[in-house]
């Protein structure tokens, strides 16, 4: 039971750590992280961005920025997301 406590304590000194580097999002970087919104949205929602109308999209953005503040996201939205799901289109181009 002692490993385990040290395991939890090592991985709560490494969250403060994260707390730190991680810079706070405002409405304003609706652009900005658009990726990793795209992301989540599909992940924790179930939804594709094109499916929204932009007040839907931009409500949910508010909850993202929440998440994301309140660091409740996984490590990989912090360190940044190249291309998020789109669409529920599956493409054939040959």
């Amino acid at each position: 039971m002692r490993s385990g406590e040290k395991q939890k304590s090592k991985c709560h000194k490494h969250d403060r750590n994260l707390k730190l580097k991680i810079q706070e999002l405002s409405s304003d970087d609706y652009f900005s992280k658009n990726n990793e919104f795209a992301t989540w949205l599909k992940e924790k929602k179930d939804l594709f961005f094109s499916d929204l109308s932009s007040e839907s999209a931009r409500d949910l953005f508010s909850q993202f920025v929440k998440d994301w503040n309140n660091q409740k996201l996984e490590s990989r939205y912090y360190e940044g997301i190249a291309t998020g799901p789109r669409t529920s289109h599956k493409w054939k181009i040959k």
